[in-house]
């Protein structure tokens, strides 16, 4: 269970540190629990070995949208769905014909298959 020792010991190390940033005490975990103890044999680096970190720019501000007025936006919302309900309406008309098609088609081969078939001959006895 190697990894609770150094999950222990990182969390004392964390503890130590902020303890000496803030100068305020652990009041939630008091000295008797075994994490203090492992803080006593956890290396805590200086400030001054550690690398500096460059800060986060902030990102340039977004682009505004353009700003609509009521009108103008419904009439694009309402036109849009005029556009789509159109496109909809051939889509389900386009189906509609290639189902006919297939129907007309299989029924044609079908009757040309009855129409076709020689007689049977007769089944001996």
């Amino acid at each position: 269970m190697k990894w609770i020792r150094e999950r222990d010991a990182l969390i004392a190390q964390t503890m130590a540190f902020v303890q000496s940033v803030t100068g305020k005490t652990d009041d939630l975990h008091p000295p008797a629990i075994p994490m203090a103890a492992a803080a006593a044999s956890v290396e805590i680096i200086p400030l001054e070995t550690v690398v500096e970190i460059e800060p986060l720019r902030p990102a340039p501000p977004a682009q505004p949208s353009p700003v609509l007025t009521p009108r103008a936006a419904r009439s694009d919302v309402r036109a849009e769905m005029q556009t789509r309900i159109a496109n909809f309406r051939k889509h389900q008309e386009r189906f509609e014909r290639e189902r006919e098609e297939y129907c007309t088609a299989t029924l044609t081969k079908l009757r040309a298959a009855i129409r076709d078939v020689s007689p049977r001959p007769a089944a001996e006895k």
